[in-house]
């Protein structure tokens, strides 16, 4: 975290002072309140300031000590629950600092507050104060709601509270464009609790109807949490189940989801929302392309592989009897929130297999990350926690980096095919029994392999590339099937042009090429020397 200010806004009883001490000792920072700061410089208590100066007077006031803070670095402030109607005073905090803004339900507010009188704009009858908060909530509820970050503290320990606004300071925002506009990415512990938030953020109306598409064994863990986040935002959020497994993603699972929708009261202004690994996030997203001809999608990926890959980019697709994901159609997302808490109760070969992703993001495009992954795993929780949002981050950084060049693959995109060449295709002969990470890890070494075997990487590259997935306990010998099959299914690959297969080949760590020439003898060569059945 950078040492720009960390500024806590929001209505009174929502928790600013409470929490911001303890941010502020959390982060070893100093933590100031204006409200002190204010007394202190005018030698007057608050109620006082108020009844010699009128509001406008103490709002003066606080603007100084606002915008002298704000010039700081390296604070914690609590500000009071008025001081950000200022126009000028949220320009300078925002400019030089995060803005949090704290919030929480009425009841909770009044229980806080007690008999508090120390408050001038809330000096109501006890009887009286909840009608009094309602309209003071509502007069500032279109500064509040623009503000960029919120927390609900409903519910919420202040050490909890401080807890969820770290995780959400060191949140990475990655901003994609692409030929009709953007959307970010965002990565961040705990995101799965803002998603409702999110949503609001990114201009969805309360009035659409929100589909959250998820399968049974993600449901269980994650659907009512993502559903209530949608709801406490204000959204009329239902769940769509469609069945887990490769084998469901086709035609027939999206035109029973367009059955669902469509009970729902479905319409274009309607938002689906992805919530599970790469093949629910790929038919979320093609029944998002298709229905009306279109409507909002928003992902939200629960696998690792999903995270780094499938969500990102606006690929969407099913499979056909012929091939993997022949029929499908780029629908960019509004959205793509990851969080990865929910990796925990992700089963570890489903873990590696995301793996297996990264480290080809790493010999894609960043060397550092390829490095930082080739020592193997340290532990199991490396992936939900903070440093794994700088680990997903990278590589989703990556692909977006290829994207933006190459929204529709019509050139450099195509590399980040590298490893599935070789990958789909023991997909395919394995009726899908090998999992898509672990036949990508295999496919990365056939690419090594090829490319040393065409003299454009040495030997060295290959053990370095095995040598790291072996580490993962990932595959790096091909599964004991008929190389002619492997071949036979490669010519059904959806990147076959009328030119052949187009190769995607690593020459060192960060840098690759893409050639459509690969001898096929090369190719057989190499497959069955890493374990293919030759029939000969």
């Amino acid at each position: 975290m950078s040492d720009a200010n960390v500024v806590l806004t929001g209505f009174m009883g929502t928790g600013k002072t409470t929490v911001g001490r303890l941010l502020a000792s959390q982060l070893g920072r100093t933590f100031v309140d204006t409200d002190e700061r204010i007394v202190a410089r005018a030698g007057r208590s608050i109620p006082d300031l108020f009844a010699e100066r009128g509001e406008t007077g103490f709002r003066d006031l606080e603007a100084a000590v606002c915008r002298e803070l704000a010039q700081c670095s390296g604070l914690v402030i609590a500000t009071g629950g008025g001081a950000l109607l200022d126009a000028d005073v949220r320009a300078a905090f925002s400019s030089t600092g995060r803005v949090v803004c704290l919030t929480c339900d009425v009841d909770e507010m009044l229980r806080r507050i007690g008999q508090d009188v120390d408050r001038p704009l809330l000096d109501a009858a006890p009887d009286a104060r909840r009608e009094e908060i309602n309209r003071l909530l509502a007069e500032r509820a279109a500064v509040y709601d623009a503000l960029p970050l919120h927390i609900d503290t409903t519910g919420r320990s202040p050490d909890a509270t401080a807890d969820a606004i770290l995780d959400l300071l060191d949140e990475v925002m990655i901003p994609v464009r692409h030929d009709s506009g953007s959307y970010d990415v965002r990565v961040g512990l705990g995101a799965l609790d803002r998603l409702g938030r999110a949503l609001r953020d990114a201009g969805v109306e309360l009035s659409s109807p929100v589909a959250v598409v998820t399968n049974p064994v993600v449901y269980e863990h994650y659907g009512e949490a993502a559903r209530s986040s949608l709801r406490a935002a204000g959204y009329r959020a239902e769940i769509c189940r469609v069945p887990d497994g490769e084998q469901h993603k086709r035609l027939g699972t999206i035109e029973r989801l367009y059955e669902d929708l469509l009970d729902l009261g479905f319409h274009r202004r309607g938002v689906v929302i992805g919530l599970g690994g790469g093949v629910t996030t790929d038919i979320a997203g093609f029944a998002a392309a298709t229905l009306f001809r279109g409507v909002r999608v928003i992902q939200v990926p629960t696998t690792l592989l999903a995270m780094v890959d499938a969500a990102v980019g606006g690929k969407t697709g099913v499979d056909h009897a012929r091939g993997k994901n022949l029929i499908g159609a780029f629908w960019q997302p509004m959205l793509v929130m990851i969080d990865p808490r929910v990796l925990r109760t992700l089963p570890e070969a489903e873990l590696r297999c995301g793996v297996a992703e990264t480290i080809k993001h790493g010999v894609l495009g960043d060397p550092e990350l390829f490095h930082a992954l080739s020592s193997g795993p340290g532990g199991p929780s490396d992936w939900w926690s903070n440093g794994a949002v700088q680990r997903i981050a990278r590589a989703v950084r990556v692909k977006i980096d290829v994207i933006e060049e190459d929204p529709g693959e019509c050139g450099r995109r195509a590399t980040l095919n590298l490893g599935h060449t070789v990958g789909h295709a023991i997909e395919a002969t394995s009726r899908y029994t090998i999992r898509h990470g672990e036949a990508v890890a295999i496919g990365l070494v056939a690419a090594a392999r090829i490319s040393r075997a065409l003299g454009r990487a040495d030997g060295g590259l290959v053990s370095t590339i095995e040598e790291a997935l072996t580490r993962w306990k990932l595959p790096t010998r091909c599964p004991d099937v008929a190389v002619d099959g492997l071949m036979a299914a490669m010519c059904h690959d959806k990147k076959r042009t009328s030119a052949g297969l187009t190769w995607i080949l690593p020459h060192v760590i960060g840098e690759v090429s893409m050639m459509s020439d690969v001898p096929e003898a090369i190719v057989y060569r190499v497959l069955t020397e890493m374990g293919a059945r030759s029939e000969a």
